[in-house]
């Protein structure tokens, strides 16, 4: 019959998808284990050339790195001085780690399939459900690399956090763990804040960029739902900050036409 027809396709394409996300990554921890090498001597080099990896799968992901990088580092800095986190955020050094391993929030997305991770459109159950599984992959790519290296770096740490947490909601409602409240990693809920307002204001092939003070709104509409209350009124007040950020690393014609030619390809 044509229903058990349907299911039967529908088991043998989430299989096809399951062994292309172990196959693909078996490649990601090989590549982390490679490049994780090199931080012994050149840190900075070596983190942003392991970005560049999400970033050369998905066009669309354009200079949301360092954008976020920078997002991440003005919020801890706005609130190294809050009693809530004065004891994480106590020194220059820290605030320089996060600033360090924030580009790898994504590093997961190497290994989610081009069919889900360049849809244009809004995905299916079944793909939402594969493309949760960036963060978890991002960070067993890192825990990986760091056993086989037999390397115990700080950075590396706050990777992880950053990759796994970042997409936890602050009323337990967001993945992979459904974590809340202070259950999340401070690493983690700083960079939901980064990740979601570039998501807003950023254009895409599909989109234009939402204008700054809608973003804003949006954000602050998310606060004690799905962001740190405390985080939110940091950003509020270094609204501004986040402006200049986004404009020295906007997204040029030839980032926006290099996105078409992706989705389209």
């Amino acid at each position: 019959p044509p229903v058990v027809m349907a299911r039967v396709k529908t088991h043998l394409e989430l299989k096809r998808m399951r062994d292309y996300l172990k196959n693909q990554n078996v490649l990601l921890e090989a590549e982390v284990q490679r490049r994780t090498q090199e931080v012994v001597s050149v840190q900075e080099v070596t983190i942003l050339a392991m970005a560049s990896l999400a970033e050369t799968r998905d066009n669309d992901t354009g200079n949301h790195i360092r954008r976020t990088q920078f997002y991440v580092k003005a919020l801890a800095e706005k609130l190294r001085h809050n009693p809530r986190f004065s004891d994480f955020l106590d020194d220059d050094k820290t605030i320089d780690l996060l600033f360090k391993s924030a580009p790898l929030h994504d590093i997961g997305k190497v290994g989610i399939p081009d069919h889900i991770l360049l849809k244009p459109g809004r995905f299916t159950e079944e793909e939402f459900e594969i493309m949760k599984t960036h963060c978890k992959l991002g960070r067993d790519a890192i825990i990986s690399a760091e056993q086989r290296l037999g390397l115990d770096l700080p950075f590396l740490s706050f990777a992880k956090e950053i990759a796994y947490s970042h997409q936890e909601k602050w009323d337990g409602t967001g993945y992979p763990e459904e974590l809340s409240g202070d259950d999340i990693p401070i690493s983690g809920r700083l960079m939901a804040v980064a990740d979601v307002y570039d998501a807003l204001i950023c254009r895409r092939v599909y989109k234009e960029g939402m204008p700054h003070e809608k973003a804003v709104g949006i954000i602050c509409e998310g606060s004690g739902t799905h962001f740190d209350p405390d985080i939110v009124e940091a950003f509020k007040e270094i609204a501004e900050e986040f402006i200049q950020i986004a404009k020295r690393y906007e997204d040029t014609a030839h980032d926006l036409q290099a996105k078409a030619k992706q989705t389209s390809a």
